[in-house]
Order: C-alpha cells, then sequence, then structure tokens
C-alpha cells in the first residue's frame, strides 16, 4: 500500500485512554489507541514491583509521565496509516510540546519513511489535534540519589556496567523484555535479581494483522521508549540519573546529505532535546545523559576487549535476537561491523570464539563490508559506526596481521586507501555528562 492513497482512506489516528494500576506483584499501562474506521488497538505494559519501593502511581504526577509515553508507544502504530491527524482525547499538549513530537515523530522515523519512498515535510507529516484537558503538574523538588542504567546486553552498556562499577551500592539495571543476555550480563556485573528493574511490553496482535496485510511499516524508535519509561521508574523509585550507553558514532546520517538516521533517538540531538522536554513538562530533577557521548564505537571497542569475562556472553545481532537463546547470525551488517570493530584487539583467535567462524572470510559479506568502509551506496541501516571507525579498525587489523590476509581485508588493501588517523584520544566535548562521570571516562580512555 502506498503512503499517499492510505493517508488518503484513513484520515485519523485517535490516542483515547491511559491507564496505570497496581497490584501487589505489578504495575500495569494499558493504552487505548484507534485508527478511525479500521481498527483499534490496546498496548500493555507491565513493571514488576520485586522488593523495590516504588511511589503510589495513582496521582497526576505519575499519570503525566504515562500520558506522554503513551506518545511514544503510539509511534508504532500511527505508522501503519500515517494518518493526517492525530486526535488527542485524554490530554493536551501546548504548541512547544506539539513541535517537539512533530520533530521525533519525523525525524525517528526516518528510516521508515525512506524505504517506503515517503516525501513529505516535516511540518506536514503529522498534525496533533487536541481534545482532552491537562494535568496540572508542578515541580518535584523531592531528593534524589543513585544511578539506572539501560542494559541491552551489547558491548556498549557492558562497558557502561564497567565504568560505574565504584557506584554498585546505588545503582539499579533496566531492561524492557527481560532478555535472557541482558539479565546474564547484568549478573556477570555483580548484580542480583532483584537489583534489575524489569518491564513487558506486548504488541497489540491488530498491529501485526495490519503488518501482514501489507499497511505501512519500518523500524521505530525503542531509545525514545527506554528514555520515557527509564524516567518513569527513575521517578518511582526516586533516581537521580539516567545513564545511557549511546555513542558519538550514533551521530552520523545513513544517507549523504540527508537527516535520516537509523539511531536518531540514540543521537545527541535527541538526547538534548528529551532534557530540555523532561525539564519542562516531566518535571523531576532526573538527569537522562549518555556518558559514552564523548568517544566512537572504537574506543569503547578498545575498552571491551579488555572485559574477558563477557565475551562468550554479549550479543547485538538483531535477528538473532528475535528468538531466545540469542545468538549471532554472521551475515548481517550488524554481525560484521561488531566483528570489525572488535578485531583490532582481538583478531583471531579470540574473535572466532565468540563468533564461530572468521567472517574476514565470507565472501557474500563482501557488499555488506563495501557498504561499512563507506564505499557502497548507503551506510547499513543498523546501530553500527561511522565509515571512519570501520576504516580506522580494518586498517590497524590490517597492520597487526602477519602473512596472508583473509578475504575481506586483502580486498580492502588491494582496492582502497589505508587510514592513518588515530583516533584512539578522541572526546567529543559537545555531551552531557556531569562532572563526576566526565572524569571517570577520561580518566579510562587516559590508561587505555
Amino acid at each position: 500500500m502506498k503512503f499517499e492513497d492510505i493517508r488518503k482512506i484513513y484520515l485519523n489516528f485517535i490516542y483515547n485512554d491511559y491507564k496505570i494500576y497496581e497490584d501487589n506483584d505489578k504495575i500495569y499501562i494499558e493504552y487505548d489507541f484507534e485508527i478511525e474506521n479500521l481498527t483499534k488497538f490496546n498496548p500493555c505494559v507491565e513493571i514488576l514491583k520485586k522488593d523495590f519501593n516504588f511511589k503510589r502511581v495513582d496521582v497526576d504526577f505519575v499519570k503525566n509521565i504515562v500520558f506522554n509515553i503513551g506518545m511514544i508507544e503510539a509511534i508504532s502504530y500511527y505508522k501503519s496509516t500515517c494518518s493526517q491527524k492525530f486526535i488527542i482525547k485524554c490530554g493536551c499538549l501546548d504548541e512547544f510540546q506539539k513541535k517537539w513530537y512533530k520533530k521525533l515523530y519525523y525525524l525517528s522515523l526516518g528510516e521508515f519513511r525512506y524505504i517506503n519512498n515517503i516525501n513529505i515535510d516535516q511540518d506536514e507529516f503529522v498534525d496533533f489535534v487536541c481534545e482532552g484537558n491537562n494535568l496540572n503538574i508542578i515541580n518535584d523538588n523531592e531528593s534524589l540519589d543513585g544511578i539506572i542504567i539501560p542494559v541491552g546486553g551489547g558491548k556498549d552498556s557492558i562497558v557502561t556496567l564497567d565504568l560505574l562499577k565504584r557506584y554498585k551500592d546505588k545503582t539499579l539495571c533496566f531492561c524492557i523484555g527481560g532478555k535472557s543476555v541482558s539479565l546474564e550480563c547484568i549478573k556477570k556485573a555483580g548484580f542480583e535479581q532483584n537489583d534489575v528493574i524489569e518491564i513487558n511490553r506486548s504488541i497489540d496482535e491488530n498491529l501485526i494483522d495490519l503488518n501482514e496485510k501489507g499497511f505501512l511499516n519500518g523500524h521505530t524508535p525503542f531509545s525514545a521508549i527506554i528514555a520515557f519509561y527509564s524516567y518513569l521508574v527513575s521517578y518511582l523509585l526516586n533516581k537521580k540519573y539516567i545513564v545511557l550507553s549511546n555513542e558519538d558514532s550514533a551521530n552520523e546520517t545513513n544517507i549523504n546529505g540527508e537527516n535520516i538516521n537509523h539511531q536518531y533517538s540514540k543521537t545527541i540531538e535527541f538526547e538534548n532535546d528529551f532534557r530540555e522536554y523532561s525539564e519542562k513538562y516531566l518535571k523531576s530533577g532526573i538527569e537522562y545523559f549518555s556518558i559514552l557521548r564523548p568517544i566512537t564505537e572504537f574506543q569503547i571497542a578498545m575498552m571491551f576487549s579488555e572485559l574477558e569475562e563477557y565475551h562468550n556472553i554479549f550479543k547485538s545481532c538483531n535477528v538473532g535476537s528475535k528468538k531466545e537463546p540469542w545468538y549471532w547470525c554472521n551475515n548481517c551488517s550488524k554481525c560484521l561491523f561488531v566483528y570489525i570493530i572488535l578485531s583490532s584487539f582481538l583478531y583471531k583467535e579470540e574473535l572466532t570464539n565468540i563468533f564461530k567462524e572468521d567472517l574476514f572470510e565470507k565472501k557474500e559479506l563482501l557488499e555488506t563490508f563495501i557498504d561499512l568502509c563507506g564505499y557502497g551506496t548507503k551506510k547499513p541501516f543498523e546501530c553500527v559506526g561511522t565509515f571512519e571507525e570501520v576504516r580506522c579498525a580494518v586498517t590497524k587489523t590490517i597492520k597487526n596481521i602477519d602473512g596472508e590476509l583473509p578475504f575481506l581485508l586483502k580486498y580492502y588493501k588491494e582496492n582502497f586507501e589505508l587510514f592513518e588517523d588515530d583516533i584512539l584520544m578522541y572526546y567529543n566535548k559537545n555531551n552531557n555528562l556531569p562532572e563526576e562521570f566526565d572524569k571517570i571516562l577520561k580518566g579510562k580512555i587516559l590508561k587505555c
């Protein structure tokens, strides 16, 4: 189905309502979305209480956060038709908020727009119409302390766990989906099950049905979901810092000359926008930032290479994450990128022990390899590093090898120039790190 046609048929997407309530074991959140004249959606969320001392949830302050989370959850359902109007019946947005969400919807669906050939300006993409009332929220000045670290099971969040191990006693880990890889990494870092805030999200079956019928589909901003849910649980537990693991590399666009970024909700632009929005409209003193923002994937790989206890645990392959147990598929751009970026430090025995084969010998990955190096048509739509970092890693690995090069590295040496710049001491000052966290990261970089 084409964007222009489906948008004319289904004019209105409706955010009808949201609910939050609790029992002894869980906090429940339910949403009521609708594509007028097509279908309804009722996605549900569960937050496991365990032994945590959560605040009450039946108050306007919490309801305001939950309402805003609904604006993010709605993206997955809205994108099926990209209806011209987004009608909000259960709340209200002022003009700043409307512009903020317009930008988020437009840029976080950049890859979605690209693959569906959607050519439309940001201002025309979605029109938010409010029919509900505001909740009167005032700033919460309650004292906050401690850290929440979202953990996904990849090398980046593992590096963050290691950097902040001195704060372990006042740190909680945060997971959406409770994947075994994430929980195993958290356990290896010394945390108990009751140190992990677990959230389970359900996708409404009606959305899956629309996907099967050929309605619009594509990538949605999972990191924005993490931002809002981590803010909610931080507030409920009086935690001060949400510490992400998004690196400087996430800022690079996938399409040259266009602001289309698979990782938009991991960028410094989104981070800055979310910090401004949460200060104005969520109104708690919680600070949201990424401790890895000043550095590159290459530097993260260098730090991760020293954390041997995690090498046979971590996973980053999106193909292999679709069912338990997670695995490396060894055929996608994400697998090849991770292999490349670690190769400068672990190649060959250590790396092939992780992946069970030498990906540099796989001739069928040549096109993906060329794309990752920046000599193809576009940067792969995955969470991968910059062309510069890939070239740097490839060059260092080539120089480290005595003897015959494996297929992909031989191809690179014969067809492209070696990358001679050293990026190990790179440090981007455009970040939001509080001083104590800045000192920790700089100290680690200098030691390496």
